[in-house]
């Protein structure tokens, strides 16, 4: 799984660019605002990177900064929520003016995102107010094997499951991870 690419930018599109990183070229989607910070054709960047694997497909999503990607992580657990809306509002400003609209239930902050009317922004807003106070903040070592699991294929429940089932003396999330994918089969 990638999580974060280093490389030159060889191509720009509204949408996505490709990074070169070791003589690959990565298709990496950016929402419209980062695109617009991207520095030329040619430049080196570095990104955070989710790595959307599905049974038909294989996409990559970049972001500047580990907190856009914790945040879109976050959206990604909404029903109804895919990825290229969760690219979008991700970057729609500031991670506290973000948190600070939502806690106030403003469903204006996804004005203008393609997708998003306001019964859904008010159902995203509603799921997200629980989880908003955690945003950008050190996810404890379960959460980090939770998502690990998630992103091989598991569901969150399978996930859970397996983890519940880890000797509790383990603290190391990798070690968790290995030892849940035992008890899962792989």
């Amino acid at each position: 799984m990638i999580a974060y690419l280093e490389g030159k930018i060889i191509l720009k599109r509204d949408k996505f660019i490709i990074l070169e990183n070791g003589g690959v070229g990565y298709k990496v989607f950016l929402s419209q605002q980062s695109v617009f910070k991207l520095p030329e054709i040619g430049a080196n960047l570095k990104a955070f990177i989710y790595h959307n694997i599905k049974e038909d497909a294989s996409d990559l999503y970049g972001f500047f900064t580990y907190d856009e990607l914790d945040f879109f992580e976050t959206l990604m657990d909404i029903r109804g929520v895919g990825p290229k809306a969760a690219l979008e509002i991700s970057a729609v400003g500031p991670l506290e003016k973000i948190k600070d609209k939502i806690l106030k239930q403003d469903e204006n902050v996804f004005a203008g995102i393609p997708g998003i009317g306001s019964k859904k922004a008010m159902t995203i807003i509603l799921e997200l107010t629980g989880k908003i106070k955690t945003l950008g903040e050190k996810k404890s070592s379960a959460d980090e094997a939770e998502n690990a699991l998630v992103r091989l294929g598991f569901s969150k429940q399978q996930a859970r499951e397996a983890l519940s089932k880890v000797s509790a003396n383990i603290k190391n999330s990798e070690e968790r991870i290995k030892q849940a994918l035992k008890l899962l089969g792989r």
